[in-house]
Protein backbone atom coordinates (compact mmCIF):
# COMPACT_ATOMS: atom_id res chain seq x y z
CA UNK A 1 0.00 0.00 0.00
CA UNK A 2 1.11 3.59 -0.59
CA UNK A 3 2.17 5.81 2.29
CA UNK A 4 -0.51 8.02 3.85
CA UNK A 5 -0.24 11.06 6.14
CA UNK A 6 -2.65 13.16 8.17
CA UNK A 7 -2.88 15.39 11.22
CA UNK A 8 -3.94 13.13 14.11
CA UNK A 9 -4.68 15.78 16.73
CA UNK A 10 -7.55 18.24 16.82
CA UNK A 11 -6.94 21.44 14.87
CA UNK A 12 -6.41 24.47 17.05
CA UNK A 13 -3.98 25.80 19.62
CA UNK A 14 -2.47 23.30 22.04
CA UNK A 15 0.74 22.03 23.58
CA UNK A 16 1.49 19.62 20.74
CA UNK A 17 0.17 18.57 17.36
CA UNK A 18 0.91 15.23 15.70
CA UNK A 19 1.36 14.38 12.02
CA UNK A 20 1.10 10.63 11.46
CA UNK A 21 2.46 8.65 8.50
CA UNK A 22 1.82 4.98 7.71
CA UNK A 23 2.96 2.75 4.88
CA UNK A 24 5.97 1.00 3.35
CA UNK A 25 7.77 4.32 2.79
CA UNK A 26 6.66 6.12 5.97
CA UNK A 27 10.14 6.09 7.55
CA UNK A 28 11.87 7.05 4.30
CA UNK A 29 9.48 9.97 3.64
CA UNK A 30 9.89 11.26 7.21
CA UNK A 31 13.68 10.84 7.00
CA UNK A 32 13.82 13.16 3.98
CA UNK A 33 12.66 16.06 6.15
CA UNK A 34 14.20 15.09 9.49
CA UNK A 35 17.55 16.36 10.74
CA UNK A 36 18.92 14.88 13.94
CA UNK A 37 21.88 12.98 15.35
CA UNK A 38 21.03 9.92 13.24
CA UNK A 39 18.85 9.08 10.27
CA UNK A 40 15.37 7.77 11.02
CA UNK A 41 16.14 4.73 8.85
CA UNK A 42 18.79 3.77 11.44
CA UNK A 43 16.62 4.35 14.50
CA UNK A 44 15.40 1.31 16.42
CA UNK A 45 11.67 0.55 16.38
CA UNK A 46 9.46 2.20 18.99
CA UNK A 47 12.01 4.91 19.65
CA UNK A 48 11.42 8.65 19.97
CA UNK A 49 14.17 11.02 18.81
CA UNK A 50 14.71 14.77 18.92
CA UNK A 51 15.50 16.88 15.89
CA UNK A 52 14.25 19.39 13.34
CA UNK A 53 11.88 19.18 10.38
CA UNK A 54 13.65 20.79 7.45
CA UNK A 55 12.52 21.49 3.90
CA UNK A 56 15.17 19.58 1.88
CA UNK A 57 14.64 21.84 -1.13
CA UNK A 58 15.34 25.14 0.63
CA UNK A 59 17.11 24.04 3.81
CA UNK A 60 14.57 26.03 5.86
CA UNK A 61 13.78 24.75 9.36
CA UNK A 62 10.03 24.12 9.54
CA UNK A 63 9.69 22.79 13.09
CA UNK A 64 11.49 21.58 16.18
CA UNK A 65 10.06 18.16 16.93
CA UNK A 66 10.11 14.79 18.62
CA UNK A 67 9.72 11.97 16.10
CA UNK A 68 8.50 8.46 16.98
CA UNK A 69 9.48 5.55 14.72
CA UNK A 70 7.47 2.32 14.88
CA UNK A 71 8.25 -0.53 12.50
CA UNK A 72 5.81 -3.12 11.16
CA UNK A 73 4.11 -5.30 12.20
CA UNK A 74 3.85 -4.12 15.83
CA UNK A 75 1.97 -0.91 15.05
CA UNK A 76 -1.66 0.21 14.93
CA UNK A 77 -1.86 -0.32 11.16
CA UNK A 78 0.60 -3.26 11.03
CA UNK A 79 2.68 -1.02 8.71
CA UNK A 80 5.66 1.22 9.36
CA UNK A 81 4.37 4.25 11.28
CA UNK A 82 6.02 7.59 12.05
CA UNK A 83 4.49 10.22 14.34
CA UNK A 84 5.95 13.72 14.20
CA UNK A 85 5.23 15.70 17.37
CA UNK A 86 5.11 19.42 16.57
CA UNK A 87 4.20 22.54 18.48
CA UNK A 88 0.42 22.76 18.71
CA UNK A 89 -1.14 25.20 16.27
CA UNK A 90 -2.86 25.15 12.91
CA UNK A 91 0.07 26.54 10.91
CA UNK A 92 2.85 24.43 12.44
CA UNK A 93 1.26 21.00 11.94
CA UNK A 94 -0.13 21.96 8.54
CA UNK A 95 3.33 22.99 7.27
CA UNK A 96 4.77 19.62 8.36
CA UNK A 97 1.86 17.76 6.72
CA UNK A 98 2.23 19.68 3.44
CA UNK A 99 5.95 18.92 3.39
CA UNK A 100 5.26 15.18 3.92
CA UNK A 101 2.79 15.23 1.03
CA UNK A 102 5.36 16.93 -1.25
CA UNK A 103 7.95 14.30 -0.36
CA UNK A 104 5.89 11.29 -1.42
CA UNK A 105 3.04 10.64 1.01
CA UNK A 106 -0.60 11.19 0.10
CA UNK A 107 -3.34 12.63 2.30
CA UNK A 108 -5.15 9.89 4.20
CA UNK A 109 -8.84 9.35 3.58
CA UNK A 110 -11.20 9.63 6.58
CA UNK A 111 -10.60 6.65 8.87
CA UNK A 112 -7.91 5.18 6.64
CA UNK A 113 -5.46 4.43 9.46
CA UNK A 114 -8.11 2.37 11.27
CA UNK A 115 -9.25 0.86 7.96
CA UNK A 116 -5.70 -0.36 7.33
CA UNK A 117 -5.60 -1.86 10.83
CA UNK A 118 -8.77 -3.77 9.90
CA UNK A 119 -7.60 -4.82 6.42
CA UNK A 120 -4.23 -5.94 7.79
CA UNK A 121 -5.95 -8.15 10.38
CA UNK A 122 -4.96 -6.29 13.53
CA UNK A 123 -8.57 -5.59 14.53
CA UNK A 124 -11.97 -6.77 13.29
CA UNK A 125 -14.79 -4.53 12.11
CA UNK A 126 -16.58 -4.29 15.47
CA UNK A 127 -13.32 -3.21 17.13
CA UNK A 128 -12.75 -0.62 14.41
CA UNK A 129 -16.21 0.85 14.93
CA UNK A 130 -15.56 0.94 18.68
CA UNK A 131 -12.58 3.24 18.04
CA UNK A 132 -15.05 5.93 16.96
CA UNK A 133 -17.24 5.20 19.99
CA UNK A 134 -14.16 5.67 22.16
CA UNK A 135 -13.47 9.07 20.60
CA UNK A 136 -17.09 10.19 20.98
CA UNK A 137 -17.66 8.83 24.52
CA UNK A 138 -19.20 11.48 26.79
CA UNK A 139 -19.12 9.62 30.11
CA UNK A 140 -16.73 7.27 31.92
CA UNK A 141 -19.24 4.46 31.55
CA UNK A 142 -19.57 4.97 27.78
CA UNK A 143 -15.78 5.04 27.49
CA UNK A 144 -15.45 1.77 29.45
CA UNK A 145 -17.93 0.08 27.11
CA UNK A 146 -16.09 1.31 23.99
CA UNK A 147 -12.70 0.36 25.44
CA UNK A 148 -13.81 -3.20 26.17
CA UNK A 149 -15.15 -3.48 22.62
CA UNK A 150 -11.87 -2.15 21.19
CA UNK A 151 -10.10 -4.84 23.22
CA UNK A 152 -12.30 -7.45 21.54
CA UNK A 153 -14.82 -8.56 24.18
CA UNK A 154 -17.74 -8.44 21.73
CA UNK A 155 -15.62 -10.01 18.98
CA UNK A 156 -14.74 -12.93 21.23
CA UNK A 157 -18.41 -13.53 22.06
CA UNK A 158 -19.47 -13.38 18.40
CA UNK A 159 -16.65 -15.71 17.36
CA UNK A 160 -17.70 -18.26 20.01
CA UNK A 161 -21.27 -18.26 18.64
CA UNK A 162 -20.05 -18.55 15.06
CA UNK A 163 -17.81 -21.46 16.03
CA UNK A 164 -20.77 -23.28 17.61
CA UNK A 165 -22.78 -22.81 14.39
CA UNK A 166 -19.83 -23.80 12.21
CA UNK A 167 -19.29 -27.03 14.13
CA UNK A 168 -22.99 -27.80 13.73
CA UNK A 169 -22.88 -27.22 9.96
CA UNK A 170 -19.69 -29.30 9.65
CA UNK A 171 -21.33 -32.12 11.62
CA UNK A 172 -24.30 -32.14 9.25
CA UNK A 173 -21.95 -32.16 6.22
CA UNK A 174 -20.03 -35.15 7.59
CA UNK A 175 -23.27 -37.09 8.11
CA UNK A 176 -24.41 -36.32 4.56
CA UNK A 177 -21.16 -36.66 2.60
CA UNK A 178 -19.40 -39.41 4.60
CA UNK A 179 -22.08 -41.70 6.02
CA UNK A 180 -19.59 -44.57 6.11
CA UNK A 181 -17.60 -42.88 8.89
CA UNK A 182 -18.50 -43.67 12.49
CA UNK A 183 -19.44 -40.06 13.34
CA UNK A 184 -22.15 -39.13 15.82
CA UNK A 185 -25.44 -38.79 13.97
CA UNK A 186 -26.74 -35.20 13.89
CA UNK A 187 -30.33 -35.58 15.03
CA UNK A 188 -33.09 -33.00 15.13
CA UNK A 189 -32.76 -32.97 18.92
CA UNK A 190 -29.04 -32.23 18.84
CA UNK A 191 -29.50 -29.59 16.15
CA UNK A 192 -32.23 -27.90 18.17
CA UNK A 193 -30.04 -27.87 21.29
CA UNK A 194 -27.30 -25.99 19.40
CA UNK A 195 -29.79 -23.55 17.84
CA UNK A 196 -31.47 -22.82 21.18
CA UNK A 197 -28.08 -22.11 22.77
CA UNK A 198 -27.12 -19.59 20.08
CA UNK A 199 -30.57 -17.94 20.25
CA UNK A 200 -30.26 -17.60 24.04
CA UNK A 201 -26.84 -15.94 23.75
CA UNK A 202 -28.06 -13.55 21.04
CA UNK A 203 -30.99 -12.61 23.27
CA UNK A 204 -28.56 -11.79 26.09
CA UNK A 205 -26.72 -9.39 23.80
CA UNK A 206 -29.93 -7.79 22.53
CA UNK A 207 -31.11 -7.15 26.10
CA UNK A 208 -28.20 -4.71 26.42
CA UNK A 209 -29.12 -2.88 23.20
CA UNK A 210 -31.26 -0.11 24.71
CA UNK A 211 -28.72 0.64 27.45
CA UNK A 212 -25.87 0.41 24.96
CA UNK A 213 -27.49 2.89 22.59
CA UNK A 214 -28.07 5.26 25.51
CA UNK A 215 -24.36 5.12 26.38
CA UNK A 216 -23.30 5.53 22.76
CA UNK A 217 -25.71 8.18 21.53
CA UNK A 218 -26.94 9.85 24.71
CA UNK A 219 -30.51 10.73 25.63
CA UNK A 220 -32.22 13.68 24.00
CA UNK A 221 -33.85 15.31 27.03
CA UNK A 222 -36.33 18.18 26.78
CA UNK A 223 -37.11 20.41 29.74
CA UNK A 224 -40.67 21.68 29.31
CA UNK A 225 -43.20 23.64 31.32
CA UNK A 226 -44.99 26.94 31.48
CA UNK A 227 -42.87 30.11 31.62
CA UNK A 228 -41.13 30.91 34.90
CA UNK A 229 -41.48 27.51 36.56
CA UNK A 230 -37.70 27.04 36.78
CA UNK A 231 -36.72 25.28 33.54
CA UNK A 232 -33.56 27.34 33.06
CA UNK A 233 -32.64 26.93 36.72
CA UNK A 234 -33.02 23.16 36.32
CA UNK A 235 -30.70 23.15 33.32
CA UNK A 236 -28.11 25.21 35.19
CA UNK A 237 -28.31 22.86 38.17
CA UNK A 238 -27.74 19.75 36.01
CA UNK A 239 -24.95 21.40 34.03
CA UNK A 240 -23.42 22.79 37.24
CA UNK A 241 -22.86 26.07 35.44
CA UNK A 242 -24.81 29.10 34.29
CA UNK A 243 -25.88 28.39 30.70
CA UNK A 244 -29.43 29.74 30.64
CA UNK A 245 -30.80 33.13 31.71
CA UNK A 246 -32.78 32.99 34.94
CA UNK A 247 -35.15 35.87 35.78
CA UNK A 248 -38.60 36.44 37.27
CA UNK A 249 -39.86 37.64 33.89
CA UNK A 250 -42.07 35.06 32.12
CA UNK A 251 -40.89 34.08 28.65
CA UNK A 252 -37.20 34.95 29.18
CA UNK A 253 -36.02 31.89 27.23
CA UNK A 254 -36.92 32.69 23.63
CA UNK A 255 -35.17 29.79 21.93
CA UNK A 256 -33.88 26.26 22.45
CA UNK A 257 -30.65 25.97 24.49
CA UNK A 258 -28.65 22.70 24.31
CA UNK A 259 -25.92 21.27 26.54
CA UNK A 260 -24.43 17.79 27.09
CA UNK A 261 -24.33 16.65 30.72
CA UNK A 262 -23.31 13.48 32.55
CA UNK A 263 -25.95 12.26 35.00
CA UNK A 264 -24.82 9.18 36.97
CA UNK A 265 -23.04 7.81 33.91
CA UNK A 266 -25.96 8.58 31.58
CA UNK A 267 -25.11 11.13 28.84
CA UNK A 268 -27.96 13.61 28.35
CA UNK A 269 -28.33 16.05 25.48
CA UNK A 270 -30.17 18.54 27.64
CA UNK A 271 -32.52 20.95 25.85
CA UNK A 272 -33.99 23.94 27.69
CA UNK A 273 -37.08 25.01 25.75
CA UNK A 274 -39.05 28.20 25.66
CA UNK A 275 -42.11 28.04 27.92
CA UNK A 276 -45.00 26.45 26.05
CA UNK A 277 -47.97 28.83 26.18
CA UNK A 278 -50.13 31.00 23.96
CA UNK A 279 -48.41 34.33 23.34
CA UNK A 280 -48.75 37.42 21.16
CA UNK A 281 -44.98 38.05 21.18
CA UNK A 282 -43.77 37.02 17.69
CA UNK A 283 -40.23 36.07 18.81
CA UNK A 284 -41.49 34.09 21.81
CA UNK A 285 -44.08 32.36 19.62
CA UNK A 286 -41.29 31.09 17.32
CA UNK A 287 -39.50 29.71 20.39
CA UNK A 288 -42.71 27.99 21.56
CA UNK A 289 -43.11 26.31 18.16
CA UNK A 290 -39.53 25.07 18.29
CA UNK A 291 -40.20 23.76 21.77
CA UNK A 292 -43.18 21.75 20.50
CA UNK A 293 -40.95 20.23 17.79
CA UNK A 294 -38.23 19.31 20.32
CA UNK A 295 -40.92 17.72 22.47
CA UNK A 296 -41.85 15.29 19.68
CA UNK A 297 -38.21 14.26 19.08
CA UNK A 298 -37.06 13.84 22.71
CA UNK A 299 -36.24 10.50 24.37
CA UNK A 300 -36.92 11.88 27.86
CA UNK A 301 -39.16 14.71 29.07
CA UNK A 302 -38.55 16.67 32.27
CA UNK A 303 -41.89 18.35 32.96
CA UNK A 304 -41.45 21.22 35.42
CA UNK A 305 -44.33 22.56 37.52
CA UNK A 306 -44.58 25.38 40.07
CA UNK A 307 -45.17 24.30 43.71
CA UNK A 308 -46.46 27.80 44.49
CA UNK A 309 -49.18 27.91 41.82
CA UNK A 310 -52.34 25.92 41.26
CA UNK A 311 -52.29 23.48 38.37
CA UNK A 312 -53.46 25.29 35.23
CA UNK A 313 -55.15 24.08 32.06
CA UNK A 314 -51.83 24.64 30.28
CA UNK A 315 -50.13 22.27 32.75
CA UNK A 316 -52.81 19.63 32.18
CA UNK A 317 -52.39 20.04 28.41
CA UNK A 318 -48.67 19.32 28.81
CA UNK A 319 -49.47 16.12 30.71
CA UNK A 320 -51.70 15.07 27.81
CA UNK A 321 -49.02 15.94 25.25
CA UNK A 322 -46.43 13.66 26.90
CA UNK A 323 -48.76 10.82 27.82
CA UNK A 324 -46.95 8.16 25.78
CA UNK A 325 -43.39 9.35 26.52
CA UNK A 326 -40.69 8.78 29.13
CA UNK A 327 -41.46 11.56 31.60
CA UNK A 328 -40.19 12.68 35.00
CA UNK A 329 -42.35 15.29 36.72
CA UNK A 330 -40.49 17.95 38.70
CA UNK A 331 -42.45 20.11 41.15
CA UNK A 332 -40.12 23.06 41.72
CA UNK A 333 -40.03 25.98 44.18
CA UNK A 334 -40.86 24.03 47.35
CA UNK A 335 -39.25 26.91 49.24
CA UNK A 336 -42.47 28.95 48.79
CA UNK A 337 -46.01 28.37 50.01
CA UNK A 338 -47.72 25.31 48.50
CA UNK A 339 -50.68 25.93 46.22
CA UNK A 340 -50.38 22.99 43.83
CA UNK A 341 -52.41 19.83 44.44
CA UNK A 342 -49.81 17.02 44.70
CA UNK A 343 -52.50 14.33 44.71
CA UNK A 344 -53.71 15.52 41.32
CA UNK A 345 -50.11 15.59 40.07
CA UNK A 346 -49.58 11.97 41.11
CA UNK A 347 -52.85 10.97 39.44
CA UNK A 348 -51.85 12.68 36.18
CA UNK A 349 -48.34 11.23 36.42
CA UNK A 350 -49.74 7.68 36.18
CA UNK A 351 -46.96 5.98 38.20
CA UNK A 352 -44.20 7.99 36.60
CA UNK A 353 -41.59 9.60 38.91
CA UNK A 354 -42.58 12.81 40.71
CA UNK A 355 -39.65 14.73 42.24
CA UNK A 356 -40.01 17.82 44.43
CA UNK A 357 -37.20 20.37 44.22
CA UNK A 358 -36.09 23.76 45.40
CA UNK A 359 -33.53 24.64 42.76
CA UNK A 360 -32.92 27.96 44.49
CA UNK A 361 -31.52 26.01 47.46
CA UNK A 362 -30.13 23.03 45.46
CA UNK A 363 -32.63 20.60 46.99
CA UNK A 364 -33.93 17.55 45.11
CA UNK A 365 -31.22 17.38 42.39
CA UNK A 366 -29.74 14.12 43.74
CA UNK A 367 -33.20 12.48 43.73
CA UNK A 368 -33.78 13.72 40.17
CA UNK A 369 -30.44 12.36 38.93
CA UNK A 370 -31.18 9.00 40.55
CA UNK A 371 -34.61 8.91 38.87
CA UNK A 372 -33.04 9.60 35.46
CA UNK A 373 -30.41 6.87 35.92
CA UNK A 374 -33.00 4.37 37.19
CA UNK A 375 -35.28 5.04 34.23
CA UNK A 376 -32.64 3.93 31.72
CA UNK A 377 -30.52 1.57 33.85
CA UNK A 378 -33.05 -0.20 36.01
CA UNK A 379 -30.65 -2.90 37.21
CA UNK A 380 -31.24 -5.44 34.44
CA UNK A 381 -27.55 -5.19 33.53
CA UNK A 382 -24.71 -5.61 36.00
CA UNK A 383 -22.54 -2.51 36.24
CA UNK A 384 -19.36 -4.49 35.52
CA UNK A 385 -20.87 -6.28 32.50
CA UNK A 386 -19.41 -4.24 29.68
CA UNK A 387 -20.48 -6.41 26.74
CA UNK A 388 -23.07 -3.88 25.65
CA UNK A 389 -24.44 -3.77 22.11
CA UNK A 390 -24.64 -0.11 21.18
CA UNK A 391 -24.12 0.01 17.42
CA UNK A 392 -27.29 0.14 15.29
CA UNK A 393 -25.67 -2.01 12.58
CA UNK A 394 -24.77 -4.69 15.12
CA UNK A 395 -28.27 -4.63 16.60
CA UNK A 396 -29.88 -5.08 13.17
CA UNK A 397 -27.58 -7.99 12.30
CA UNK A 398 -28.23 -9.70 15.64
CA UNK A 399 -31.99 -9.31 15.11
CA UNK A 400 -31.67 -10.91 11.66
CA UNK A 401 -29.50 -13.74 13.00
CA UNK A 402 -32.00 -14.38 15.79
CA UNK A 403 -34.87 -14.49 13.28
CA UNK A 404 -32.94 -16.93 11.10
CA UNK A 405 -32.20 -19.18 14.09
CA UNK A 406 -35.90 -19.09 15.01
CA UNK A 407 -36.73 -20.17 11.45
CA UNK A 408 -34.35 -23.10 11.89
CA UNK A 409 -35.96 -24.09 15.22
CA UNK A 410 -39.42 -23.92 13.64
CA UNK A 411 -38.22 -26.11 10.76
CA UNK A 412 -36.80 -28.63 13.25
CA UNK A 413 -40.16 -28.81 15.03
CA UNK A 414 -41.79 -29.56 11.66
CA UNK A 415 -39.28 -32.41 11.02
CA UNK A 416 -37.85 -30.67 7.95
CA UNK A 417 -34.80 -32.62 6.69
CA UNK A 418 -31.60 -31.61 8.49
CA UNK A 419 -29.79 -30.62 5.30
CA UNK A 420 -32.48 -27.99 4.65
CA UNK A 421 -32.38 -26.71 8.24
CA UNK A 422 -28.65 -26.30 7.74
CA UNK A 423 -29.34 -23.48 5.25
CA UNK A 424 -30.76 -21.26 8.02
CA UNK A 425 -27.92 -22.20 10.38
CA UNK A 426 -25.37 -21.22 7.73
CA UNK A 427 -27.16 -17.91 7.10
CA UNK A 428 -27.06 -17.08 10.82
CA UNK A 429 -23.31 -17.81 10.79
CA UNK A 430 -22.88 -15.37 7.87
CA UNK A 431 -24.92 -12.62 9.57
CA UNK A 432 -22.85 -12.84 12.75
CA UNK A 433 -19.75 -12.69 10.55
CA UNK A 434 -20.87 -9.32 9.20
CA UNK A 435 -20.62 -7.85 12.70
CA UNK A 436 -16.90 -8.55 12.91
CA UNK A 437 -16.27 -8.02 9.19
CA UNK A 438 -15.63 -11.64 8.25
CA UNK A 439 -18.32 -11.59 5.57
CA UNK A 440 -18.98 -7.96 4.71
CA UNK A 441 -19.14 -6.07 1.41
CA UNK A 442 -16.33 -3.68 0.50
CA UNK A 443 -18.82 -0.83 -0.09
CA UNK A 444 -20.01 -1.11 3.52
CA UNK A 445 -16.43 -1.02 4.80
CA UNK A 446 -15.78 2.19 2.80
CA UNK A 447 -18.98 3.76 4.15
CA UNK A 448 -18.17 2.91 7.78
CA UNK A 449 -14.63 4.26 7.72
CA UNK A 450 -15.66 7.45 5.90
CA UNK A 451 -17.27 8.57 9.18
CA UNK A 452 -13.86 8.77 10.90
CA UNK A 453 -11.62 11.85 11.04
CA UNK A 454 -8.62 12.01 8.70
CA UNK A 455 -5.99 11.21 11.34
CA UNK A 456 -7.77 8.04 12.49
Amino acid sequence: MDTIAAISTALGEGAIGIVRLSGDQAIQVADKMYKGKQALTDVASHTIVYGYIVDPKTGERIEESMVTVMRAPKTFTCEDVVEINCHGGIMSVNRVLQLALRLGARLAEPGEFTKRAFLNGRIDLSQAEAVMDLIRAKTDRAMDVALHQVEGRLSKHINELRQALLETVAHVEVNIDYPEYDAELMTHGLLREKAEYVKKEINKLLVTASQGKVLREGISTAIIGRPNVGKSSLMNSLVHDTKAIVTDIPGTTRDVIEEYVNVRGVPLRLIDTAGIRETEDIVERIGVERSRQVLQEADLILLVLNYGEELSDEDRALFAAVKAMNVIIIVNKTDIEQKIDLDEIKRLAENRPVITTSLLHDKGIDELEEAIASLFFAGSIEHDDMTYISNSRHIALLEQAKSTIEDAIEAIEMDVPIDLVQIDITRAWELLGEIIGDSVQESLIDQLFSQFCLGK
